[in-house]
């Protein structure tokens, strides 16, 4: 709200008295029609005086016209009455002058800066990197190179395949092209061995070139040789081969989940609160009380930045923080109430972390009791493919 009226201010306003039997239809009509009204006051049952802008005040003639009411304009205020009083003394002149600089001024800077084309690499990780050489909002575009920048951050981050810097206005995008990071390969005419990339019990194994050192039944640990890059020979005697083949095992996924017996639940009541500040650079301005009415509520943080066009920010933001009231309600679970909220947690935990969730074979779900809490444990057996390769060294 307090944007809207902000953006008001420089744009103009007129307060207006409306007059008539059907005022509530009046506001109905402008509020169904996205018409911004503020600082409504009534000063009859039949009369109300309130705030509005030149863009909306333009489009209530028709509303004005259906609603049967009256508009008379009180007062005229905002940046463009203001320059129009003004506008044959030399305040004019001072003052047209020092937006036209400070404009100039500001249009020198980055003020804001746009990470697209990342999806595995956070954008809080490209944005250390790019503070590290300098290149931040409040940043001079002056000297600036950017291919200095671009080149530092493809020699340091290996998953980045391509980087592109593209400056408009006061507005920096950094566009990525991940990498494609893939595992490394061992050529065919290398020799290496088969081996466990994870601790299983093996159920299959098919030595297609190489020895099978493990058989249908063994428990096996990460990194444990499975197929071994070698043949015996009678007459040949050993051999060192590029091992091929398939292994597969079963893989044990465990997640355990504490819940408590007696819970305090937070349930929202509905009622919200809003207060504004605005962030010009570094220097913050509180535009209400920074505490809420409310006793116990969760802060929402919002901000939105300041822009003239769609590549010119400025370096003021408005700030928004929003407190949502909530009560607290006592809860008690019984013993078999707690298992099923248990299992159902560890079981999202450990569906997570399972590719294939069709390779699931068999689920085990134990449970405990503890003094005041209940703690479960699921146990998921999974069949899955676990050999990788790994280059002989001599």
């Amino acid at each position: 709200m307090y944007f809207k009226i902000l953006l008001n201010i420089i744009f103009g306003y007129v307060t207006i008295e409306v007059e008539g039997y059907f005022i509530e239809r009046f506001m109905n009509i402008c509020s169904s029609q996205k018409i911004f009204l503020w600082n409504l006051k009534r000063t009859h049952s039949t009369r109300m005086i309130v705030n509005i802008g030149l863009r909306d005040f333009k489009k209530i003639k028709p509303i004005v016209k259906k609603t049967k009411c009256r508009i008379t304009i009180d007062r005229k205020k905002g940046l463009p009455f203001l320059l129009h009083r003004y506008q044959k003394r030399k305040l004019f002149f001072i003052f047209f002058a020092t937006i036209l600089l400070g404009i100039i001024a500001v249009s020198n800077f980055i003020w804001n800066i746009e990470i697209i084309g990342n999806e595995k690499i956070p954008a809080e990780e490209i944005q250390k990197v790019l503070e590290e050489h300098n290149f931040k909002i409040g940043r001079c575009k002056i000297g600036l190179k950017t291919k200095d920048v671009i080149d530092q951050i493809r020699l340091e981050r290996e998953d980045v395949a391509w980087v592109g810097i593209e400056i408009k206005g006061t507005n920096a995008t950094v566009k990525i092209v991940e990498a494609d990071l893939k595992p490394d390969i061992i050529p065919e005419e290398e020799y290496c061995n088969l081996v466990a990339t994870k601790d299983a019990m093996i159920t299959k194994v098919i030595a297609q070139n190489g020895t099978a050192v493990v058989k249908e039944g063994d428990v096996v640990t990460k990194g444990s040789i499975l197929v071994g890059g070698w043949l015996e020979g009678k007459y040949t005697g050993t051999r060192y081969v590029h091992a091929n083949g398939e292994v597969q095992a079963k893989v044990w996924y465990s997640e355990k989940v504490k819940i408590p017996l007696k819970q305090v639940k937070k349930e929202k009541t509905g009622a919200e609160e809003n207060k504004y500040s605005i962030k010009i650079n570094n220097f913050e301005i509180n535009l209400s009380k920074r505490l809420s009415k409310f006793q116990k509520y969760d802060t929402i943080e919002t901000s939105k930045k300041l822009k003239l066009f769609s590549n010119f920010y400025l370096p003021i933001e408005i700030h928004q923080k929003t407190f949502q009231e909530y009560q607290e309600q006592d809860i008690s679970y019984t013993i078999e109430e707690a298992k099923n909220i248990g299992a159902k947690e560890a079981k999202q935990k450990l569906e997570e972390q399972i590719e294939n969730k069709e390779n699931i074979k068999d689920e085990k779900v134990y449970a405990k009791q503890e003094s005041g809490y209940v703690e479960v444990e699921v146990i998921y057996e999974v069949l899955e493919t676990i050999s990788t390769k790994e280059k002989i060294v001599f």
